[in-house]
């Protein structure tokens, strides 16, 4: 009877086990949304411009290019790199971890669900309850109990978005130091933002020698699009649970943000363009890194019974069945006219 009569009165419970396959797409469409309407918010973007996290990242970018002597193009990708790697792969790795603790403490919640039962119909003959009350104190013994174990193991739900906390913030810093290098912001006449503009007018690459001009072939902001799409698609081909309702809304809404960030990848200076392909492939490298069973044991993600023994075999078998299905759809449709 402890464990039915221990119930509190105020409680909160909550089992969040999605992985947040989308955060790359996610923090892609919020800072560039921001980017795309900058006219409108003359105050805003004067305020994040100045502000302090954005130079010391705007200076960060500058010394990474000067001590590297690499140019502009492949500082920005390395950038990327370093910053990613120090910021965001940390905190997937831990959010993995919350969620490995979360899936493996709902396996106990079975035995601890038909233990209270017992107690709820004990205690409902001996305190004469009626079925509402019983039911009430039963709905909150389970709660509570699930409070407890959460507490034991330290995981609760809402540190799984803890990613967010660094993607989003790092993911606009780097838009807004890369775009204040480019129109020498926010002082135009200093000769430090005077030399940095003009080596990004001739850091680019192959098609696109200029970063301050816009990707006139789209090659990049298509590029940008596609490995957009691939991280979700890799994300729901690897689940081994089927998907509800809220997860297919949320799949077709990143989806959709995806392709939104097309044209508004084709409205930025290349330099933005470089580094939003640097993030998101390095996401994308990030989610197939830890899809390996034996990368997961190495930075201390605990084993889960939806983990993939073989995850690239069956992603690939996965990538076969839907390439075959979409080749077998015209044919279909020619057959059946």
């Amino acid at each position: 009877m402890s464990l039915l009569l221990g119930a509190c009165r105020r409680f909160k419970y909550g089992y969040m086990h999605t992985r947040y396959a989308s955060t790359e797409v996610a923090a892609a469409a919020t800072a560039a949304a921001q980017l795309s309407n900058a006219s409108g918010m003359v105050g805003f973007w004067q305020t994040l411009s100045n502000s302090t996290p954005v130079a010391y990242v705007q200076d960060a970018l500058i010394q990474i290019h000067d001590y590297s002597g690499l140019p502009w193009w492949s500082a920005i990708v390395l950038s990327t790199f370093l910053f990613r790697s120090v910021v965001t792969l940390p905190l997937t790795i831990y959010q993995h971890r919350i969620t490995a603790r979360i899936e493996g403490i709902a396996l106990e919640m079975p035995a601890i669900v038909e233990e209270l039962k017992r107690e709820a119909a004990m205690a409902k003959q001996k305190f004469k309850w009626s079925e509402k009350q019983t039911a009430v104190v039963y709905r909150r013994s389970i709660k509570k109990q699930w409070q407890k174990l959460i507490i034991r193991d330290n995981c609760h739900p809402m540190k799984t978005i803890i990613v967010l906390w660094g993607q989003i913030p790092l993911w606009i810093c780097q838009s807004v130091a890369l775009r204040n290098l480019v129109y020498m912001l926010p002082d135009p006449t200093s000769l430090k933002a005077q030399i940095a503009a003009t080596e990004l007018t001739i850091g680019g690459f192959g098609w696109i020698p200029n970063l301050t001009v816009v990707d006139g072939s789209y090659i990049l902001p298509v590029a940008l699009g596609l490995i957009n799409l691939a991280i979700i698609e890799v994300q729901t081909m690897t689940r081994t649970r089927p998907q509800t309702r809220l997860q297919n809304i949320a799949n077709n809404v990143f989806r959709g943000l995806s392709v939104l960030m097309v044209p508004i990848a084709c409205t930025v200076p290349s330099a933005l363009c470089v580094y939003w392909v640097a993030s998101s492939s390095f996401g994308l490298a990030q989610n197939l890194l830890l899809l390996s069973p034996e990368v997961r044991r190495a930075v201390g993600i605990p084993k889960t019974q939806t983990e993939l023994e073989q995850p690239y075999d069956q992603l690939w078998l996965k990538i076969q069945k839907r390439a075959r299905i979409l080749e077998e759809a015209p044919a279909d449709k020619s057959t059946n006219k």
